[in-house]
């Protein structure tokens, strides 16, 4: 498929048939991708000799990779919109210019990460909760030190994927992580169970498979169809990045505010732990930590499901803006939205019916009663609102994939860091240790009230754009019967 034909695709065919084509490999995408850590994890908390000790750390550990997935989403994303419009607004070189840029600025941002990591790998653990017993200390700062080396590899491979989402090829996306992400589950249990390894083979079994992604992405860079990159076109460009930086800005601050949120659930967990009749037991001080890791893996797994289905949206809600097509916008959007409630009611569902069946899958039946009991109800109170979390999600996204920077940006600012960040303390001044499990509920009913509210201003705005661009609509509808669509 052409240029032009590849455009008219976007901009004619059916909603349904293009949520199909790009938002499925998106989702399976992100789904692996979010996998690649809880395989770890599964592995590691089933390990005799790692157990819950080995989960607590990996706890720690993951919200540091999601550091590394928000630079890549704010180049990656970025750079998809930008491109996107750039395409729909037939400006193909500007397509070019903006992708290259991308590329190098990320594989900039990727080693400088990294370094940042291995400089003050200490503080940064102790930071999430890492110190909450020696063990646990030292099982994160060993995973953490290998899983460090991976980073660049690891940031190429994640902002890669809307880049050949955009360039039309997300299915080719989709293979290329689910590699990654085999390779991953078949070395783990070699590298834990076979030959010992513990954390240190948990991290490797990681990194060599985001090292195969990145240069599978490598090759495939200089080999797209759609964008046509150069040494030319990847010089950075400071008025490029201008416009880059704002559009994936978003995205980044989803990631990064889940690791702010992260950070303070540790640290009460650590800190109100450590009053709590039975936590406040040296045997059982990690637990929290372990189970309140699992169940925001849990939740991610869940929510990268949401974030896939409206990353998605991304080149199709540009490409149709710029061709002023917001009548196609509206109705990719009211699409959307429906699929993430009842995609969000099934899950809640699941994890208020089955806790237990979840808990078991990261070692729960050989860890105790306390451990478990503790397991199911965080699972029950934490994950109750999955259905209001995925609608809160594709509304800030699809905010952010229709230009409306201010408004994504303040909902997920609203819910991941004035909710997310600041609840969990004060709920846990009032209510101790569980405080933290009901921060999750609490802030995903105030945040949907505002969600629903921005939804519905967003309709009256598309509907009013509907009627201002009525002639540029007939004359693209015409355009696309023409080409067959």
């Amino acid at each position: 498929m052409n240029n032009e034909n590849s455009g008219l695709f976007l901009e004619g065919a059916p909603i349904g048939k293009l949520i199909r084509k790009f938002c499925i490999p998106t989702i399976i995408s992100l789904l692996v991708a979010t996998l690649y850590n809880i395989v770890d994890q599964i592995f590691i908390a089933n390990a005799d000799y790692l157990g819950s000790y080995g989960n607590a750390a990996n706890s720690v550990v993951f919200p540091l990779t999601l550091v590394a997935m928000g630079l890549a989403m704010l180049l990656g994303d970025g750079g998809c919109t930008i491109a996107s419009i750039a395409l729909g607004a037939k400006e193909n070189d500007r397509a070019n210019k903006v992708v290259g840029c991308a590329v190098t600025t990320l594989i900039i941002a990727g080693i400088a990460l990294m370094a940042v990591y291995l400089i003050f790998p200490d503080w940064i653990i102790r930071l999430f909760g890492g110190g909450v017993n020696e063990r646990t200390f030292e099982l994160s700062k060993e995973y953490f030190f290998w899983i460090s080396l991976g980073i660049p590899f690891y940031m190429f491979g994640q902002a890669m994927n809307p880049i050949a989402r955009a360039d039309g090829s997300p299915r080719f996306a989709m293979i290329v992580t689910t590699i990654g992400a085999i390779i991953n589950v078949v070395l783990d249990p070699i590298f834990i169970y076979g030959f010992r390894w513990g954390m240190f083979g948990a991290a490797l079994a990681t990194i060599i498979g985001q090292i195969i992604v990145a240069v599978i992405f490598a090759v495939y860079a200089f080999r797209m169809k759609t964008f046509k990159l150069s040494l030319s076109a990847m010089r950075p460009r400071w008025r490029l990045l201008k416009k880059i930086l704002p559009q994936g800005a978003e995205s980044m601050l989803v990631q990064f505010s889940i690791v702010l949120s992260m950070a303070i659930v540790f640290r009460c967990v650590e800190h109100f732990g450590a009053s709590d009749p039975v936590f406040s037991q040296e045997q059982y001080a990690h637990v929290p930590t372990a189970v309140i890791g699992i169940t925001m893996k849990f939740f991610q797994v869940a929510i990268s499901v949401a974030i896939g289905l409206a990353s998605g949206c991304f080149s199709i809600a540009g490409y149709n803006k710029g061709a002023h097509r917001p009548d196609r916008v509206r109705k990719l959007m009211n699409m959307m939205l429906t699929i993430q409630l009842i995609y969000g009611a099934v899950m809640s569902a699941v994890f208020l019916i089955f806790p237990l069946q979840f808990a078991n899958i990261f070692g729960a039946e050989a860890e105790g009663a306390v451990y478990t009991e503790y397991a199911i109800k965080s699972i029950r109170i934490f994950l109750g609102t999955t259905i209001i979390s995925c609608f809160n999600k594709g509304v800030c996204i699809y905010q952010q994939a229709i230009g409306n920077l201010k408004m994504g940006t303040f909902l997920s600012m609203l819910r991941e860091v004035v909710f997310g960040a600041g609840l969990p303390y004060i709920l846990c001044v009032m209510m101790g240790l569980d405080g933290i499990l009901w921060f999750m509920p609490l802030s995903d009913v105030v945040a949907g009230i505002i969600s629903l509210i921005v939804t519905i201003r967003t309709t009256k705005e598309l509907k009013k754009k509907e009627i201002e661009f009525a002639d540029d609509i007939k004359a693209s509808k015409e355009r696309c019967a023409a080409a067959g669509f």
